[in-house]
């Protein structure tokens, strides 16, 4: 099923009169590649264009880093932008940038770990390119942790800000930074961020 995609500007919710399982899910996606799509709990699809080239870019110096600083330390898993995971709410999530402890992991059945696997990153990074509302980039950070993330990095190269997010704390700002250092589930992975603000 191709999709027309009305006249309006990209993310669009479509709703649909019985909640989008998995299965319809990835039948989507791979109908409808050049698109990025989550479900949220209420089995809606959030349709989202193409990541901008900058962005991309910098997305890529995220993963890099992160995956990086997994192998080197086999702390766990990293996962790049294309990785979703079906959180406990139902809702299937992609983050720019995500890591799962081996433990954590590897505690999962392979039924588990198989497609959208059913866990939430225990540590994730979104990245707001200028075409996100920071409102809804701020309302999918609440949603990581809701879910069960312990530390969540909002990166926003327009004011050179990372907001942090962590259960039960107030959310950290950072202005103006050289680099963001990792704590708890991540600690001693650091992410420069020069070339983020440029």
């Amino acid at each position: 099923m191709n999709v027309a995609m009305p006249e309006t500007e990209l993310p669009i919710r479509l709703r649909f009169d019985n909640p989008v399982t998995n299965e319809d899910l990835l039948r989507f996606c791979a109908e409808n590649e050049s698109l990025r799509v989550e479900r949220t709990a209420n089995g809606e699809l959030i349709v989202m264009s193409p990541t901008w080239s900058n962005t991309s870019n910098k997305n890529g110096y995220i993963s890099y880093h992160l995956f990086k600083w997994a192998e080197e330390t086999n702390s766990g898993m990293a996962f790049e932008s294309n990785g979703g995971f079906t959180l406990p709410d139902s809702s299937v999530l992609s983050a720019d940038a995500a890591w799962i402890s081996w433990e954590t992991w590897n505690a999962l059945s392979s039924e588990r770990q198989a497609g959208y696997a059913r866990v939430c990153p225990q540590f994730l990074i979104e990245l707001r390119s200028s075409s996100d509302r920071l409102v809804d980039v701020r309302e999918k950070m609440r949603l990581w942790i809701a879910n069960g993330a312990e530390l969540a990095w909002l990166i926003d190269p327009s004011r050179k800000v990372v907001e942090i997010y962590r259960p039960g704390q107030a959310v950290e700002v950072q202005e103006g930074h050289t680099a963001v250092y990792g704590k708890g589930p991540v600690g001693g992975f650091v992410l420069e961020l020069a070339r983020i603000w440029n």
